[in-house]
């Protein structure tokens, strides 16, 4: 059993970690190559979760060629976490979720949007792995990744932990690529470093104030797909009232 938090080797895999059991989080789908779709379905990966909004999901110029017949053994979903151009998270976030002091409002303005989220992860757990990603494979992986590993009963330590390791892991990118665009830049270590402090509490305090379990079932998720997804993280499941 590969440790939680360790990266994954997929070939052109961007920001790739294990989360916790079956589930992975990741950068762009479209950064991998064929060969990395063939080792992410070796590691058990049946189902992958899209959070971006449809018109992100697109393929650049500079990624691998790959054929449809790379990822014929996988599901493919769309669970976005966010509405485009919303004007009340606009106003707060900006024009996408790229802090975790924005997280809280996420929750609460889309909270259907999570549960959707926990929902294809309930219908992801009969298949096999699950990989959750974004376009940065920062933020909205990260958000979703802290609730699973919530869930899963990680430490704050780890939850914290767990945002920070893919935040340097877009930063390093972004040294040896560049930024995709001017709204993100590349973070020298004396920069970075009490920047990921904080924010690492700040996830850590977010899913503890949230209540993951509580926040799911309260907004649509059933009993039954909680233990589902609990089933998946290697988590213990709901006790069913007496």
């Amino acid at each position: 059993m590969r440790k939680p938090g360790g990266s994954m080797d997929w070939h052109g895999a961007v920001n790739a970690w294990h989360v916790a059991g079956g589930v992975y989080r990741m950068g762009r789908r479209e950064w991998l190559t064929e060969a990395g779709w063939q080792q992410a379905y070796d590691d058990g990966i049946r189902t992958v979760i899209d959070l971006r909004n449809a018109a992100e999901a697109r393929r650049r110029s500079t990624d691998p060629v790959v054929g449809g017949a790379a990822w014929s053994g996988m599901t493919v979903v769309s669970a976005p976490t966010e509405e485009p151009n919303h004007p009340q998270f606009t106003a707060v976030a900006g024009p996408y979720l790229n802090d975790p002091a924005h997280y809280a409002e996420n929750a609460r303005l889309f909270p259907g949007k999570l549960v959707g989220v926990f929902k294809e992860l309930a219908a992801a757990s009969v298949r096999g792995g699950a990989v959750l990603h974004c376009a940065a494979g920062r933020d909205r992986s990260g958000m979703v990744a802290a609730m699973v590993q919530d869930l899963a009963g990680d430490s704050c330590q780890d939850i914290a932990d767990g945002y920070r390791r893919a935040a340097r892991g877009i930063n390093e990118r972004y040294r040896t690529h560049g930024p995709p665009h001017a709204r993100e830049r590349y973070l020298p270590e004396d920069e970075l470093g009490p920047l990921l402090q904080s924010r690492g509490e700040a996830v850590a305090h977010f899913v503890r104030t949230l209540d993951t379990r509580a926040f799911l079932l309260a907004n649509g998720l059933s009993v039954p797909e909680l233990d589902a997804v609990l089933s998946l993280c290697g988590a213990a499941r709901v006790k069913e009232p007496q």
